[in-house]
């Protein structure tokens, strides 16, 4: 199956990505309660091993519900400044288990590898250090929306399959 054209390919992931990191470091900043509903629904690699793969500057989480307690009840208030990010396309024609393979000239169903990087404060804005990041990001489609076309669509597009975040030094 043909995937999507260059210039699809391009445009769909650009604007997904600018949406996707808008709100994701809106909700790390102030929407704690809804970071879990950013991630893909776990489900598991060939080899076993669990999805989503979430790695925080070093230590694995277990899953999306992990990742947003820990930002509940652990970490301190915080304030993202995104500097920049980039995505290429990964796999142009995704489809997920289970699920047939839509055509691929739309570019809803490819993966798309997401590279951010900024500054977050974690503390009060005034007494915290500045501290670069980087983190990069696998994003899908977000298949709950593809079944329900054509229904009021509702939620987020794109969900994370795969973080790696890490403090720069």
């Amino acid at each position: 199956m043909a995937g999507p054209s260059a210039d699809v390919a391009t445009k769909v992931s650009t604007e997904a990505v600018e949406r996707f990191v808008e709100s994701y470091y809106a909700a790390l900043q102030s929407s704690r309660a809804t970071l879990s509903s950013f991630y893909s629904p776990p489900s598991a690699m060939p080899d076993g091993k669990p999805l989503p793969a979430i790695v925080f500057n070093g230590n694995i989480l277990p899953d999306a519900a992990a990742f947003q307690v820990m930002f509940e009840k652990q970490m301190p208030p915080a304030h993202y400044e995104v500097q920049s990010y980039d995505c290429h396309v990964l796999n142009p024609n995704h489809t997920a288990v289970g699920f047939e393979a839509s055509s691929g000239g739309s570019g809803k169903n490819m993966t798309i590898l997401l590279m951010v990087s900024g500054y977050v404060i974690f503390g009060e804005l005034r007494e915290a250090a500045m501290r670069g990041f980087s983190e990069t990001i696998v994003l899908v489609p977000n298949l709950d929306l593809t079944i329900t076309k054509g229904r009021g669509r509702r939620g987020k597009e794109w969900l994370i399959q795969s973080q790696n975040f890490r403090l720069v030094v």
